[in-house]
């Protein structure tokens, strides 16, 4: 009797602590454990050797995530699509999507290069500035149209599975799911079977996210043991320009949403608190995608929805980075005293439009994206240097408004179709759901 009271005490005591709350904890604690490691090991080589075992478990979760990506992308999205029922409704969503992206980039571009001309964190910086003619090792290439088509487009299906391409899966499962639609209840038995993988993909989510506060333990633990904190003061001033920047287009981002979902959108952006941390805890926007499905399950975005604007966000709508891309060249230029015209900047801005597009699924790919750019306008592609050491902190930064960016996008693209539940019918089919958990495992052990 004794232990049955204490098991349901214990459970109630786990089910009071959210998760969202457990994250920022392990947070706090990875940054104390780092800062442990960096000052008891002053040689960074070996304090990067205890590092390399620390992050060990972020690498894990990390590559977990990467290995639920590409069948939940292509498991939903097909479903999603093959439920719409034609593609008319398809070319909908598609076109009302890419709008916003487009406008979400231009925005976030454009603030980039507002503030980088009215903060100017480049100027008297204090720094050593690295030679000109220094390397920093990353790939670029000049934006072609080939090269995005190339990439948009899979060579093979297998092959933009195995390498994670999230748009080359796009286009995959758009041509599956409408193929599948228009074959009607013939396919029947197929579309089932999808969805019940899609299931079971969701259900294998649920288990690896039990590891996410270890995880961004390890994650923020093993960043502080490399760098230190004293970094953060040498680029004071660069990042808290930064960070205030990202604060600004998170009022613009909630701000739109308010126009077209009202009040609601704060009951939006508490439901994304959780892959909001997450995301920027592991500095992986990937890490949050399921998560963000979650939520918006929660809110009440129609999962057909939510599974295709999802994943084409990732590649089309990464609104932190984008704003990083304009923010950093110009602190490149001002760094090393490189004036740019207002006509030069806006021809940037454009340029950066495309290029981040092209650049989509790239390792690092703001870095890349920025390298390319500075070559094309002839500043120091070794300004790159400067940045590097605390890039991982600005990434995480990046990656959490990423995060909120594509789940608003999906929650006013599913009010214009028809596709978002009131509040009440969202907290109706919340309990629903629930309950229905709940019964199971009841079921189960009966």
């Amino acid at each position: 009797m004794n232990t049955s009271i204490a098991a349901e005490t214990s459970v109630a005591v786990k089910k009071k602590i959210p998760m969202a709350l457990l994250i920022l904890g392990a947070m706090i604690l990875g940054v104390i454990a780092g800062w442990m490691v960096f000052t008891s090991y002053p040689d960074k080589k070996a304090a990067s050797e205890i590092a390399g075992y620390i992050s060990i478990m972020s690498d894990i979760f990390l590559r977990l995530i990467k290995m639920l990506i590409g069948p939940l992308v292509f498991s939903t999205l097909v479903v999603g699509i093959a439920h719409m029922g034609d593609a008319k409704t398809m070319g909908r969503i598609f076109a009302r999507s890419m709008a916003w992206f487009v406008i979400a980039s231009l925005v976030s571009l454009l603030l980039g290069l507002t503030l980088a001309n009215l903060l100017k964190p480049g100027e008297n910086l204090g720094l050593p500035l690295p030679d000109i003619g220094a390397a920093t090792n990353l790939a670029t290439s000049k934006f072609t149209l080939k090269d995005f088509v190339g990439h948009m487009v899979p060579k093979s299906f297998a092959e933009a599975m195995a390498n994670n391409e999230i748009l080359q899966i796009v286009v995959f499962s758009m041509f599956f799911g409408i193929a599948l639609a228009s074959l009607g209840d013939s396919v029947a038995t197929l579309v089932k079977a999808i969805e019940d993988l899609s299931h079971a993909m969701l259900k294998i989510t649920g288990y690896v996210m039990k590891l996410a506060p270890v995880a961004v333990f390890a994650a923020m633990a093993a960043t502080v043991a490399t760098n230190g904190l004293a970094i953060l003061l040498k680029f004071a001033v660069f990042m808290a320009d930064f960070y205030a920047g990202l604060f600004v287009l998170w009022g613009l981002l909630s701000l739109a949403g308010f126009v077209f979902l009202g009040p609601r959108v704060l009951k939006l952006l508490g439901e994304i608190k959780e892959p909001f941390l997450l995301s920027f805890a592991t500095a992986s926007s990937e890490a949050a995608y399921p998560k963000i499905l979650d939520a918006l399950d929660r809110f009440g975005v129609a999962r057909k929805i939510a599974a295709f604007v999802m994943p084409m966000g990732y590649s089309f709508n990464l609104d932190g980075s984008m704003m990083y891309c304009t923010f950093a060249t110009l602190f490149i230029a001002q760094a090393y005293n490189i004036p740019l015209s207002i006509g030069t900047q806006v021809t940037m801005m454009l340029i950066l439009m495309l290029t981040s597009k092209g650049m989509a699924g790239v390792p690092r790919a703001s870095l890349v994206v920025i390298a390319a750019t500075l070559n094309q306008f002839n500043i120091p592609e070794a300004g790159l240097l400067l940045i590097l050491g605390v890039d991982t902190f600005l990434d995480m930064g990046r990656s959490a408004t990423n995060a909120v960016g594509n789940s608003i996008a999906s929650a006013v693209v599913a009010k214009f179709e028809g596709g978002l539940l009131s509040a009440a019918e969202a907290d109706a089919h919340l309990k629903a759901r629930e309950e229905l958990a709940a019964v199971v495992p009841m079921a189960k052990a009966a």
